[in-house]
């Protein structure tokens, strides 16, 4: 179960219509399998996005679509309205990116990946660099090979953020880090990311990261997107009703908007993606229940249903 937070940040409208970010019927596939299914997904500009999903759902290989670096097989991407294959040079520009796996030479110290890094990017902010390099307490002489893990996301993050890019694109920023890096990062650096009016994609299958930062979520599983919907809207309308069957009897009717359902003994759990009294009714007079009880969910469990759903399904 996901604790509550003790300073979560004001969530952002994301009421704009114009699309930061849009995925057109993706396809791809590895050999015979399949890493993403029509994917289809509009992102707002303004908005954080996060893209959850088990490990093998698609998460990164739509990521590296989004930015170019894998070509689908049928469908495209666009980033402020531009095909990205159509001049990869001008996503370059307007995207800044952190990749799940770092590539930087290990022999240079911090200051020249950095000095090597501006020379691709001419609206590089040299005094942005130096304020970040300061916050993020990244010793400049300090060899790449001696950096921590931690260290190493932090000066991808200034790589990625000095040439002030109107959308951040992460994959799985806070990956393998341990907990009080983690902690440091999402207060520290990705929170801020989150305020300011650029848009934000980031992969992720850590939930209290998604929880904290994110005002719309999508779930992929088996390269198949599940949902995609702002999030307090996610945990409002999504409930989980508990109902006790008849002695002997087994549901006769599984209501329109399930999820996922069990059976264990003479209880029936019911999740519903759009819950209403009206819903509740339905479920009492087509099924042989003598008790319903209703249960909100957190952002864990509504996950942990669809993507249950969708596997009983498969």
């Amino acid at each position: 179960m996901i604790e509550p937070e003790k300073e979560a940040p004001t969530r952002r409208s994301t009421g704009g219509t114009e699309s930061a970010l849009e995925f057109r019927g993706v396809r791809k596939n590895y050999g015979s399998q399949r890493a993403l299914d029509n994917l289809t997904l509009s992102i707002p500009g303004g908005s954080v996005f996060a893209l959850l999903g088990p490990n093998g759902a698609g998460k990164s290989t739509a990521v590296k679509v989004a930015m170019g670096l894998l070509r689908p097989d049928e469908g495209s991407t666009a980033i402020l309205g531009r095909n990205v294959l159509d001049d990869p040079s001008w996503t370059k520009k307007h995207v800044g990116y952190v990749p799940e796996l770092h590539f930087m030479y290990r022999w240079m110290r911090v200051d020249e990946v950095l000095r090597f890094a501006s020379g691709f990017y001419p609206s590089w902010n040299a005094a942005l660099c130096r304020n970040l390099l300061e916050r993020f307490e990244l010793p400049p002489r300090k060899k790449v090979r001696h950096l921590s893990k931690g260290m190493v996301v932090k000066l991808s993050l200034i790589i990625s953020l000095t040439h002030e890019p109107e959308v951040m694109v992460l994959d799985e920023p806070t990956s393998g880090l341990d907990p009080l890096i983690r902690e440091e990062l999402l207060d520290g650096v990705l929170r801020t990311l989150c305020d300011r009016t650029r848009t934000v994609l980031f992969a992720s299958h850590t939930l209290q990261d998604v929880q904290r930062l994110a005002d719309r979520v999508g779930i992929l599983c088996n390269g198949e997107l599940l949902v995609d919907r702002p999030i307090d809207e996610l945990l409002q309308t999504t409930k989980t009703v508990r109902a006790t069957l008849t002695d002997g009897c087994l549901p006769q009717h599984v209501p329109v908007g399930t999820i996922h359902d069990s059976v264990e003994r003479r209880e029936w759990c019911v999740t519903l993606s759009d819950y209403s009294a009206g819903k509740l009714d339905e479920l009492r007079l087509q099924n042989p229940v003598e008790h319903v009880e209703v249960e909100s969910m957190n952002l864990e469990d509504v996950f942990k249903a669809y993507v249950r759903g969708r596997r009983a399904i498969a």
